[in-house]
């Protein structure tokens, strides 16, 4: 039995037996570990993809778990590579897979075949994920750059001399820290100063007025005299805009307020037009109809 309590037995011997595992003659893996003398560790493998059975032809859906026999078959540089050796629970028949570094997938190598299911860019006008060869690979035109003349002129010429003109300057600026903390400090000081007295003189001033405190005042300066200045100006070119469209329209409307007199004075004039021509309308239309009567009346008869 393994032990995993704390119970040691009376004959234990730390010198002699240095584990529990050793004196019961267990290893710590337990029954994964009856193979390891041969390179064998028995692991839990999940079956990446699926994959047909060769020996039985049958179908095993990716996800299926086996209790798989794990040894290490070879490396790829420095990555080791590994076969998980599993038995089909159907028919009993052994399939073998194994880790492909190079391409970061699992691969079939031996009593079984995987399902293909993979999408191929290559077919479909793109390109492959995981291209090693270097040689197929386009040349990287940034690359190539960086090896050229000009590039290693530039570089020692540019850039080598701007990087030590910037080591020199964070040398000197950190060179003597409290000189600059004086400095700072002593600016800091002086202008502190000159806000206390603003403030004073800005109190005073509301206070003489009875401004709001919560009102802030602006600074006499050159900048806020020009401001004042621009602001007034603005001011009174739309003054004058509004004096001008005000006289324009009280001059329409002392136009329009001229309209109804002449109005009614053509109304009249019509009007007298009308009655003094009526005998002469009412003339012609009797002469009308009498020249139609004749002329009904000079019509054979049949």
């Amino acid at each position: 039995m393994q032990g995993f309590n704390k119970y040691y037995p009376p004959d234990f011997d730390p010198d002699k037996h240095g584990s529990l595992n050793s004196y019961r003659g267990k290893h710590a893996l337990g029954d994964r570990a009856r193979k390891l003398d041969q390179g064998i560790l028995i692991t839990r493998f999940e079956l990446p993809f699926n994959i047909w059975c060769g020996h039985c032809e049958a179908h095993i859906g990716m996800g299926v778990r086996y209790n798989a026999e794990k040894r290490k078959v070879g490396s790829y540089y420095s990555t080791p590579i590994y076969a998980f050796r599993c038995k089909c629970h159907l028919c009993g028949g052994w399939f073998e897979i194994q880790t492909d570094p190079k391409s970061t997938r699992y691969v079939v190598t031996e009593g079984a075949r995987q399902k293909q299911e993979d999408w191929d860019p290559e077919e479909n006008g793109g390109f492959a994920v995981h291209d090693t060869d270097k040689a197929a690979t386009p040349t990287d035109p940034l690359a190539a750059l960086e090896k050229t003349t000009s590039a290693q002129t530039h570089m020692t010429q540019v850039q080598m001399p701007r990087i030590e003109e910037l080591q020199s300057f964070s040398e000197q600026r950190s060179a003597d820290p409290y000189t600059l903390s004086v400095k700072v400090r002593k600016r800091f000081r002086e202008q502190k100063k000159v806000d206390r007295a603003l403030q004073r003189a800005d109190e005073e001033l509301k206070g003489r007025y009875g401004l709001p405190e919560s009102m802030s005042l602006v600074r006499d300066d050159e900048e806020s005299r020009k401001a004042a200045k621009e602001e007034w100006e603005r001011a009174r070119r739309q003054e004058e805009l509004r004096d001008k469209e005000s006289l324009k329209k009280r001059r329409i409307g002392a136009a329009v307020g001229t309209m109804p007199v002449s109005l009614a004075s053509k109304s009249r004039i019509s009007k007298q037009h009308s009655s003094s021509s009526s005998p002469v309308i009412s003339s012609l239309r009797a002469r009308i109809l009498e020249n139609t009567a004749r002329h009904s009346s000079l019509k054979p008869h049949r």
